[in-house]
């Protein structure tokens, strides 16, 4: 358990892939705090065992953030955070207001930030640290019809190549992992909106959904939890500014 004596942060903890990171990081020895807006999914995360605390907060509001985090630090200085709340929104970029944009802004990106301006002064004092993002394929490449999320998730990764490089000499690291289409709450809602569009089967969207990965399949949120795990062990320190793409060989 080489986490022991550790406190993680997991943002949007209560479900799907930041649930899964959460156990992980319990499992082996880390105290782990998970944030999210539906207060019943983190109170059910941490009855079940996978976490042991949670704040309920909106990543999106800079003031609720830092006042959720400044709770959660009570307990123990942060050694670790996973920014992993994030949301979709499909549609063509024509039909997409600016709106739009914003809105999967504030919480995939300003998420982010606010989460990593809430821990890092500690951090960069205790001269030690894990800020991890839990990015997208698509802050690498374009996805049709998703032009907002692939914009901010794009915008996340360059806030963590720059920031690494602002950390590089304070014991801090700062990486970014960018999993394919995942076996989550998020895609099942994608595949729901592929079927009532098209008429097409579950099975039939799922495939289409999975086609662009070699192995054709979803990625598990557990393969996601065991690279945060990577990057937040023994032997990581001079691995920052970084993604790591779970995608199956997809590109």
């Amino acid at each position: 358990m080489f986490l022991t004596g550790r406190h993680a942060v997991v943002s949007g903890g209560g479900r799907g892939i930041g649930r899964a990171i959460a156990a992980a990081l319990r499992r082996q020895g880390a105290y782990v705090s998970i944030m999210g807006r539906g207060e019943a999914a983190l109170a059910a995360a941490c009855e079940s065992g996978d976490a042991d605390a949670y704040a309920a907060c909106d990543v999106a509001d800079e003031t609720g953030m830092a006042a959720a985090l400044a709770r959660l630090a009570g307990t123990q200085a942060i050694d670790i955070a996973i920014a992993n709340a994030g949301a979709v929104e499909t549609g063509p970029f024509l039909r997409s207001p600016a709106e739009r944009f914003r809105r999967l802004s504030e919480i995939n990106l300003i998420g982010t930030v606010n989460l990593f301006h809430g821990v890092l002064p500690c951090m960069i004092e205790r001269g030690q640290g894990r800020l991890i993002a839990i990015a997208s394929t698509a802050a690498h490449r374009g996805y049709p019809y998703v032009s907002a999320y692939v914009a901010a998730k794009h915008a996340v990764l360059g806030l963590v190549k720059s920031l690494a490089l602002e950390t590089a000499r304070s014991g801090v690291t700062v990486n970014a992992i960018c999993p394919g289409y995942a076996d989550t709450d998020m895609v099942a809602g994608g595949i729901d909106t592929i079927v009532a569009k098209t008429g097409a089967t579950r099975e039939q969207a799922l495939a289409e959904m999975v086609k662009a990965n070699p192995q054709g399949r979803l990625i598990a949120p557990e393969e996601v939890a065991a690279a945060v795990l990577y990057l937040c062990g023994p032997g990581s320190a001079s691995v920052t500014g970084q993604s790591l793409l779970i995608n199956g060989g997809e590109f």
